[in-house]
């Protein structure tokens, strides 16, 4: 278990921060050298940031989407198959070493925190920017502490309790380290972050000492870093988990309550200084997701900010019969299906109502069309031909080996700019969406449906369950939520919007684990079967189309998915428990 005392002899460059992207690259060569200036503290704290979450294909090019209903991985042998085709075990936990990261990122919270927290720095008192310098070294235990928090509510949604080490310790102190219940690593983050609310940086912009100096080091605005909206973020988060499902077995409906009720106030607080900030859902969707998404405010609580340009996310996803392309991440007809029914076009069964046979996605919200491609579709622009994932087109499985499977294309997060082949190849940044605020609109409609019993009742609240996921389908074009659902019709509801505004985001992995519905979801897939039924006609100059290409669309089971019960949690890989004596093993593993 890697939650030993580590300070390494140097710290690798820094490729991935979350602070300001010129921030100081830095090495560490022993304890009294950090300490001799504030920049190498400061490098210590972002040390810290470079184990946050992303996914651009953590798995080999496979998304963590791919082992739910989102995508199907269209190559085989990929290890994100494992966690449904039965090679999930002990010995391959599948955590993309998220625990190791984790617990390396909390370790060195904790050595900042233990060990580098009460610096002076007084042989600078002189310098130009000390007084700026000393203003941000006391924000950074605030920063070091919110960080640990966070990756404590990355290890508790995916292994249950683990063990809280929340001081600086010896290998041999740390591996004798005992398993916390999970409501215990939850009342951890829940206290840490009530702690240091009031305390963190609120906007990096702005900030000033007691006198209104600016006390922006450097003209550089450090606004990558976690501030008060991040830390009442996770608190939100991390209080929807700890009353979901999956962390309340065995609780009575009182103590469920009280946790959906702390969950509703955590959100409402999130939407509320939002607000006061000014902050609002965009209208344009797809800027969440582009390459300047992190400078985007207006809804981003916080972005993952990579400072390396890429293509590789590119070619992991564009169509299969480009050059470069691997096509892998294909959007499933379940997705499709969620769209249509949160538009109302479904039938009493739940299936897709094709109002247009020739053009069946025209009256889905525009959040589809800036996630699926379809067939037909000019995509990417570097793309020369349609798309053509018909049975036999060219960027269909049976027409290109592993083209789609699902008769559709990953466009979300995907720059349609990039060129992945040839001599004019280019790349982007990505960055990762952590929290934006339409989520905590949806997990505030969470909450208080479960806390109130009602998608329609606000009790002493601002919003309704309904009021507040019309705030996210107004922005995507749509009619306000059906009035009178019963509770089970509401969660139905509540539960497909989920699904859209939030897909390919890295939610619906936990979300349908913590709502222990997972046999209801994940365990068949389904594609549109699309059938050329009569080719295109052109006039005598094959100059103008008279009459366009004529398909046929069917919905079809793809493949049916094993579930078991244990897969609720992540298995703790089997060398961490030959390290540590007392980690006991996740039931069923």
């Amino acid at each position: 278990m890697k939650i030993n005392n580590i300070f390494y002899a140097a710290l690798a460059a820094l490729t991935l921060v979350s602070c300001n992207q010129d921030y100081r690259e830095v090495s560490v060569y022993d304890e009294d050298y950090v300490k001799t200036t504030f920049a190498r503290t400061g490098g210590l704290i972002s040390q810290i940031y470079t184990y946050l979450e992303s996914d651009f294909g953590n798995y080999s090019g496979a998304l963590l989407a791919s082992a739910t209903d989102e995508s199907v991985y269209t190559r085989t042998g990929n290890s994100v198959q494992g966690f449904y085709n039965g090679s999930w075990n002990a010995t391959n936990n599948l955590d993309g070493g998220r625990w190791a990261k984790c617990w390396t990122g909390i370790s060195y919270a904790n050595l900042f925190l233990d060990e580098f927290n009460n610096e002076q720095f007084k042989e600078y008192e002189a310098d130009i920017n000390f007084k700026a310098e000393m203003f941000q070294y006391k924000n950074f235990q605030y920063e070091a502490r919110a960080l640990r928090a966070y990756y404590y509510f990355e290890l508790v949604r995916m292994f249950g309790g683990v063990p809280l080490k929340t001081t600086n310790m010896n290998a041999t102190e740390a591996n004798a380290l005992a398993r916390s219940s999970a409501d215990d690593v939850f009342k951890f983050i829940d206290d840490e972050c009530a702690a240091i609310k009031d305390l963190i940086v609120e906007d990096y912009n702005k900030i000033a000492d007691e006198n209104g100096i600016s006390m922006i080091l450097d003209g550089k605005i450090e606004n990558g870093r976690v501030n008060n909206l991040f830390v009442l973020a996770l608190r939100a988060r991390a209080a929807m988990y700890h009353a979901s499902p999956l962390f309340t077995q065995g609780k009575s409906e009182d103590e469920k309550k009280a946790l959906w009720k702390a969950a509703v106030e955590a959100n409402q607080e999130v939407i509320t200084k939002c607000k006061l900030r000014q902050m609002k859902l965009v209208d344009d969707y797809a800027s969440l997701f582009g390459t300047d998404n992190w400078t985007n405010s207006t809804e981003c609580i916080f972005v993952r900010r990579n400072i390396s340009a890429s293509n590789s996310f590119e070619k992991y996803n564009f169509p299969l019969g480009m050059e470069n392309a691997a096509g892998a991440n294909c959007p499933t007809q379940n997705l499709v299906n969620a769209y249509f029914s949160v538009a109302g076009l479904v039938d009493a069964q739940g299936n897709p109502v094709i109002q247009d046979s020739q053009n069946p996605y025209s009256q889905l919200d525009k959040r589809f069309a800036n996630t699926v491609a379809v067939n037909g579709e000019m995509w990417p622009a570097s793309n020369d031909n349609a798309l053509q994932t018909y049975v036999g087109g060219m960027h269909e499985a049976n027409g290109v080996s592993y083209g789609s499977t699902t008769g559709y294309y990953l466009k979300k997060y995907v720059n349609n700019s990039t060129i992945i082949g040839g001599s004019k190849a280019n790349s982007f940044r990505h960055h990762w969406v952590i929290f934006r605020l339409a989520e905590f609109y949806l997990n505030y409609a969470e909450a208080i449906m479960n806390y109130t019993g009602s998608g329609y009742d606000k009790s002493n609240y601002n919003m309704t369950a309904a009021d507040a996921i019309n705030v996210v389908r107004t922005r995507a074009g749509l009619a306000n939520i059906a009035d009178g659902l019963s509770f089970d019709a509401f969660k139905s509801a509540y539960e497909n919007e989920r699904f859209v505004e939030l897909a390919f985001e890295g939610h619906r992995f936990y979300d349908v684990r913590r709502w222990m519905e997972a046999p209801k979801y994940f365990t068949t897939i389904q594609k549109m079967e699309i059938k050329k039924t009569a080719d295109a006609v052109y006039d005598a100059d094959n100059a103008t189309v008279i009459t366009p290409a004529q398909y046929s669309y069917e919905p079809k089971v793809l493949e049916t998915r094993q579930w078991n019960d244990r897969f609720y949690l992540f298995p703790i890989a089997q060398g961490e428990i030959m390290k540590a004596p007392n980690l006991t093993q996740n039931q069923g593993w």
